[in-house]
């Protein structure tokens, strides 16, 4: 037997279409795979199995931006919805936001792999992080070293 007759062995029937349904296997799938789910202001989201393309895209387009225009628009990708506006209308904080954000990008991932309180800490170290460190006047003045003039003495 020659590679051609394993190759016409494997291919469709002449004058047959023999396509592959990955809608129906997507479908099959996403049944067997667990999902996470949460309960915010008394409406329960599910998140999805695995993280959108379309997150990512626009993760990578808008990671610098401060416009809250496009925290809503990833927040819809995985919640659905403006929910950005609604949880704001409940008094939700950036903390908590945060917290949420990092609950779910870890849930999405492996369900069950962090819990809330886990987020809440994870949330706090990586603030503890963002501290701004002191400036050079209060470095110098802790270690004693005076202000150069620039100009040798």
């Amino acid at each position: 037997m020659t590679d051609l007759d394993l190759d016409q062995d494997h291919g469709p029937a002449e004058n047959h279409l023999d396509a592959t349904d990955f809608d129906a296997f997507i479908v099959e799938e996403l049944a067997t795979r667990p999902r996470e789910r949460l309960t915010l202001y008394g409406k329960t989201y599910v998140l999805p199995e695995s993280l959108p393309i379309m997150f990512t895209l626009l993760m990578t387009r808008v990671q610098d931006s401060q416009d809250p225009d496009d925290v809503a628009k990833l927040l819809a990708i995985l919640f659905g919805g403006d929910v950005l506006n609604t949880w704001a209308e409940h008094g939700m904080t950036d903390r908590q936001l945060g917290i949420l954000l990092i609950f779910s990008a870890a849930n999405v991932r492996r369900p069950g792999s962090v819990t809330l309180p886990r987020a809440a800490e994870l949330y706090d170290e990586q603030e503890a992080g963002k501290a701004a460190g002191p400036n050079r006047a209060t470095r110098r003045a802790k270690t004693g070293k005076k202000k150069r003039s620039g100009a040798p003495s």
